[in-house]
């Protein structure tokens, strides 16, 4: 019983707790409703607005509480009603047994009366036990009693809490109310707001309108001041002269006039005797004919001058006139656009409404679009009403002042007179007719021109573009050069045999073609055999530099020699610069870089011995010139381009075998070069530095890791070693271009940044690799889409389908499993197989179209696979390790071909162009090989070997 009142105690103790947060509540809602309350009477709407998004927060905090307090509270009633019932179902079963020992205690002593035999002291003793038993009883009836008192009193307070729950719900459906009520307002303050703004807007469109119409009255009325003070300021010069020429001469004018000799050239007296002034004449008036002729011409020269005045006005005016007309017609264009727009917007404006009521919303900006077009078609009619009224007006002034002025002058002439302007009148047609003439034999002579050019500027693309070894097409930099001409060319396959010229001419060819085509040709080197004959005509640079006095001399035999320094070089060796007669010298066509030459690299031919003349591979030039470790190597057919520890990226001339250039100026070693149509991209720490190299060596751009452009070079002024990287910024590894040139990858950290160089913008990623990735190649897929291929130091090979014009990240499509031993070193693509080295020593080959693996070569090297190419015009597969050694591989059996030491120092990359290889080595030198004719016999016996086993 005790325990039992305990619990009481102590749920009336938390219930009363309760009761106080209850009322705590309650006194913060009626606070907050108070600062609600006072927040509605701001006038700022943004106030209002933050005002009612707190009130409403604070309401759903509120009503949640409360509502949590009400939940407690019908738990602690039922509780009570639980303990209500046991209480009672205790008390009623203690009475029964109370009176049950009442009924047996009478029975008991009636009986001992009734027997004569009991004893007064056993029945004391039974007296005595009941009386305990009843006391007991009576105790236990009095602490019910006692705890009936008590739960009578909890019931009591429990219609309190009961009263207390009822307020808090009725405060709750209160802030439910006013938490709708806010919403509402709010809904009815955003609305007020919107249509507030949209009246603001058609009060600033009204008066921009009316401010525009008054500043098209203020230069309408100051054209017609000005119009009028022409007219006024004729009209004074016309009476002045009317007035001249009505007054009386003196006398001593008139000896004036007699005795001045000039008189107008025009002026031819009549045959016929001549008087004098002493003399009287004919008709009896003395001098009258000397009078008025030179009166005459005075007055002739005064009406000249006031037409040819009046013939400028008129001019001015039709001028004016022309160009009011200019003006209506692009209004009336412009209406007509924004009447079609408008129609547009009215059609999608009754589609919406058609849907239903719920786009109520969507409608309303759509009908102020529809209102602002309407404000800006008024207005274009009006300026056009304007333009109409100024037009009529010019006109009838126009009129009014040919019929009038010139008609009343010329009316007023003499025969003399006549004469005197028809003669002015006539020589001013002459000189208008010639200048006239003039202006139309130099348009003839210029349209003459711009024809010539064009068809001179539309042979020099086309030659251009195919002495061009890449792809110039969606270049930026090239575009620029050429044009919108090679721009049209560029659809052209570059490796068209054909000769025959397009019937096309280029749209807009460049002015400056020579100075293109001089930039080219440094670049170009020597051209290519023609795949077919054709009628000996000119030749290319005849035709290249048709009207430049700044040709190279050039051969007189067309361009079918091929490049003998590399491709036909005799086993002896021998010196580059005598070997074919049609190599052209590149320092005649860059004179800047000539004096140069003697402290540049020189491509050193090497002398064949008799065991070199029968290898698979043959060491033909050793490149010289770096102070450091040679890094990467990449290259066509006239150019090579090295990147050394020494912080320069070399450009060699194959044909000349010098090196022409040094792009120096990067913060630490060269460690990735690309050539793709005279840019050549350069990569150090977490930089890459875009170079053209047409003109001279400039940076053009630089582009970091992070996606960071740049115009021009951002460390040019730094001449010291940098090794610290930027924050933000990751250590580029190697660098990649697509096919078309148009996308550059570079792989910095775990990811492959994507760079469009036609903006010279990044566009996204490549992700998914869990290590650094160390090497990544490019090739393209059916459907003209970007596979990237790249490996990592976490072993795997990871492919990516890229898009043109995809954004963001992009994840890869396929993993190759499995994966390598180590990390990857070099990846080369040849067809649909792809070739991987790695550190584990192995190489493995890869179906691209089933993406397996097809063999592999466990222990291909001693020592890490650092560099890979494929040998042109064979199938076969070169592999250089860290330990020097260079091996070959039969790329359809990977069977070892022949193995040699090809450096000292370990390789670092492989490159190859149609006819040769060249590998980079730490040994400050790049190689250039050839496969020999003992490849051909090596890779038969080699096929007839796998026949055998096969069979």
């Amino acid at each position: 019983m005790t325990e039992r009142g305990h619990e009481e105690a102590e749920i009336e103790g938390q219930e009363g707790s309760d009761h106080e947060e209850g009322e705590e509540e309650e006194e913060e809602d009626e606070e907050e409703m108070e600062v609600e309350e006072s927040s509605d009477d701001s006038d700022s709407e943004s106030d209002e607005k933050d005002n009612f998004q707190a009130d409403l927060a604070n309401i759903t905090c509120e009503i949640a509480i409360k509502q949590k307090l009400i939940d407690e509270l019908e738990n602690s009633q039922r509780r009570l009603h639980t303990l209500k019932q046991q209480y009672e179902q205790k008390l009623m079963m203690l009475q029964c047994k109370i009176r049950d020992t009442q009924l047996e205690r009478d029975k008991v002593l009636q009986n001992m009366n009734t027997v004569e035999s009991g004893t007064d002291e056993k029945s004391r003793k039974i007296k005595t036990e009941y009386e305990k038993k009843l006391s007991v009883m009576n105790k236990e009836l009095q602490k019910l009693q006692s705890a009936q008192k008590e739960h009578a009193r909890l019931l009591k307070n429990q219609s309190q809490y009961e009263k207390q729950m009822k307020k808090l719900q009725m405060d709750v459906a209160e802030m439910k109310k006013t938490k709708v009520r806010l919403m509402k307002q709010m809904k009815e303050q955003q609305e007020k707001n919107r249509m507030n703004e949209s009246r603001r807007n058609r009060e600033i469109a009204t008066l921009k309108k009316d401010q525009r119409k008054q500043e098209h009255q203020l230069k309408l009325l100051e054209a017609q001041k000005r119009q009028q003070e022409l007219i006024l300021r004729r009209k004074t010069e016309e009476v002045t002269a009317l007035r001249r020429q009505a007054r009386p001469t003196s006398g001593k004018v008139v000896r004036k006039f007699l005795s001045d000799p000039v008189q107008d050239s025009s002026y031819r007296p009549p045959s016929g005797r001549l008087y004098s002034s002493g003399n009287a004449a004919p008709n009896g008036t003395r001098t009258s004919y000397r009078r008025s002729g030179i009166l005459s011409t005075r007055i002739a020269r005064n009406k000249w001058q006031s037409l040819e005045r009046r013939i400028t006005d008129v001019i001015m005016q039709r001028m004016t006139i022309s160009n009011m007309e200019a003006d209506m017609n692009r209004l009336l264009k412009q209406r007509e656009e924004l009447t079609k727009r408008k129609e547009k917007v009215i059609r999608k404006r009754e589609r919406l409404s058609r849907e239903g009521p719920e786009v109520e919303k969507a409608v309303l900006p759509i009908n102020e679009e529809v209102d602002a077009l309407t404000a800006n078609i008024d207005y274009i009619n009006d300026s056009i009403a304007d333009c109409q009224a100024n037009i009529m007006q010019m006109e009838e002034a126009k009129e009014e002042g040919d019929t009038v002025d010139i008609s009343a002058v010329i009316g007023s002439c003499t025969l003399n007179e006549t004469r005197f302007l028809l003669d002015h009148f006539m020589t001013m047609a002459i000189s208008k007719g010639l200048q006239a003439s003039q202006r139309e034999s130099q348009v003839k002579v210029m349209e003459g021109r711009l024809k010539q050019t064009e068809i001179t500027s539309a042979t020099q693309n086309q030659l251009l573009f195919h002495m061009l070894k890449e792809k110039a097409e969606f270049n930026p930099e090239l575009d620029a050069l050429l044009g919108n001409a090679l721009q049209e060319l560029g659809n052209i396959p570059a490796d068209n045999g054909d000769d025959s010229s397009s019937d096309e001419s280029a749209q807009s060819p460049s002015a400056d073609g020579n100075t293109v085509s001089s930039d080219l040709m440094k670049l170009c080197g020597e051209t290519k055999t023609r795949g077919k004959a054709r009628r000996r005509t000119t030749t290319q640079m005849e035709l290249l530099y048709a009207n430049s006095d700044s040709a190279p001399d050039a051969p007189p035999s067309d361009f079918s020699a091929p490049m003998l320094p590399l491709a036909e070089t005799p086993d002896g060796g021998g010196d580059m610069e005598t070997s074919g007669s049609s190599v052209r010298d590149y320092s005649a066509l860059s004179p800047g870089f000539s004096s140069k030459m003697g402290s540049m690299g020189v491509i050193n031919p090497v002398p064949a011995t008799k065991s070199s003349r029968s290898a698979t591979l043959q060491c033909v030039h050793v490149a010289e010139g770096h102070s450091k470790a040679v890094l990467c190597v990449d290259c066509t057919d006239d150019l090579l381009f090295t990147g050394s520890k020494d912080r320069t990226c070399k450009v060699w001339n194959l044909v000349t075998g010098q090196e022409i250039m040094s792009l120096s100026g990067h913060q630490n070693n060269v460690v990735s070069v690309r050539y793709s149509s005279s840019l050549v991209f350069t990569v150090s720490t977490s930089y890459i530095k875009v170079w053209d190299i047409r003109d001279s060596a400039k940076c053009i751009r630089t582009l970091t890791s992070s996606g960071q452009v740049t115009v021009g070079d951002v460390s040019a002024s730094n001449t010291s070693r940098t090794v610290t990287i930027p924050a933000g910024e990751n250590q580029i590894n190697q660098i990649a271009l697509n096919p078309n040139g148009t996308v550059l990858y570079a792989a910095a950290g775990n990811s492959v940044r994507v760079w469009d160089l036609r903006r010279f913008a990044s566009t996204g990623k490549l992700i998914g690799h869990l290590g650094p990735v160390m090497c990544l190649t490019v090739d393209q897929s059916g459907n003209n889409q970007d596979l990237a291929i790249t490996g990592s130091k976490d072993h795997y090979i990871k492919l990516f389908d890229v898009t043109e014009g995809s954004l963001g990240s992009i994840g890869p499509t396929h993993n190759f499993e499995p994966p390598h031993y180590d990390g990857i070193e070099s990846l080369v693509v040849q067809g649909d197989i792809l070739f991987s080295g790695s550190r584990d020593n192995g190489i493995k080959k890869w179906d691209l179209d089933r993406k397996d693996l097809l063999q592999q070569v466990p222990n291909a090297h001693r020592d890490w696979v650092c560099a890979l190419g494929v040998v042109p015009g064979s199938p076969a597969l070169l592999s250089g390790c860290r330990g020097g050694v260079l091996k070959l591989w039969h790329t359809d059996t990977l069977g070892t071909l022949g193995e040699l030491k090809g450096h000292e120092s370990p390789i670092n990359g492989i490159s190859t162009n149609s006819s040769h290889l060249f590998t980079a080595s730490d040994d400050r030198t790049v190689k250039i090989w050839r496969a020999r004719g003992g490849l051909d016999s090596t890779l038969e016996t080699v096929d007839n070997a796998d026949e055998v086993a096969s069979n």
